[in-house]
C-alpha cells in the first residue's frame, strides 16, 4: 500500500490575505487608469475601435452588418477574441439595431446572453451581423451572430433585450 501524501499545513487568515493582496497587486490592480480612460464615452470610442465597415439596412427588418478584425488588444492569454469583448461587441451592434426599429427613443439593455461556440483567432476577420427577433411597444429584442468571415463559421451567438423607457405625462 503507498504511503499517504502529508497534508499542506491550512495557512492562516492573515497569511491568506497577504498572498491574495500579493496576487491582486501583481495583476495591477493598484494601478491608476490613464486619462483618456476617464473620460465620458472611452467604452464606446473601444469598442467602435475595433469594428469597420458597418452598414444598417432598413429594409423589413431592421439589420446591422459591420467586419471585426481581431487584433491583439482585444484578445485573451489563448491569442483568441475575448469574452468580454465579444459581450460588448454584442451589445453594441444590438443597440445600434434596436435603435434602428424603435427610433431614437431612450432604452437600456435588460439581459444579453452569449454561446461561444468556436474561437475567433489573432489577425482573423469576423463578420459580425445583427437584426430584431422581436419588437413591442416596450421592449425590442435582438439577435447578434459572429461568422468567420473566410469560413462563415459561426463562432458566437449573443441575444439581448432593450427596454424602452416610459415617456413621462406631466
Amino acid at each position: 500500500m503507498a504511503p499517504q501524501p502529508e497534508e499542506a499545513p491550512k495557512p492562516s487568515p492573515e497569511e491568506s490575505r497577504e498572498w491574495t493582496m500579493r496576487f491582486l497587486r501583481a495583476l495591477g490592480v493598484d494601478a491608476s487608469l490613464p486619462a483618456s480612460a476617464e473620460r465620458p464615452g472611452a467604452h464606446s470610442a473601444l469598442v467602435r475601435a475595433l469594428l469597420s465597415s458597418a452598414t444598417v439596412s432598413s429594409s423589413p427588418v431592421p439589420r446591422v452588418s459591420c467586419t471585426l478584425t481581431v487584433s491583439s488588444a482585444a484578445t485573451n492569454a489563448y491569442n483568441t477574441l475575448h469574452g468580454g469583448a465579444v459581450a460588448a461587441v454584442a451589445e453594441a451592434v444590438g443597440m445600434a439595431c434596436a435603435r434602428a426599429a424603435a427610433g431614437d427613443k431612450e432604452m437600456f439593455l435588460g439581459e444579453l446572453s452569449t454561446a461561444y461556440l468556436s474561437a475567433a483567432r489573432l489577425d482573423s476577420e469576423v463578420e459580425v451581423e445583427g437584426l430584431i427577433l422581436r419588437k413591442g411597444r416596450s421592449v425590442v429584442v435582438t439577435t447578434v451572430e459572429f461568422r468567420l468571415k473566410d469560413s462563415k463559421k459561426l463562432c458566437y451567438t449573443s441575444r439581448a433585450t432593450f427596454y424602452i423607457m416610459p415617456v413621462a405625462s406631466l
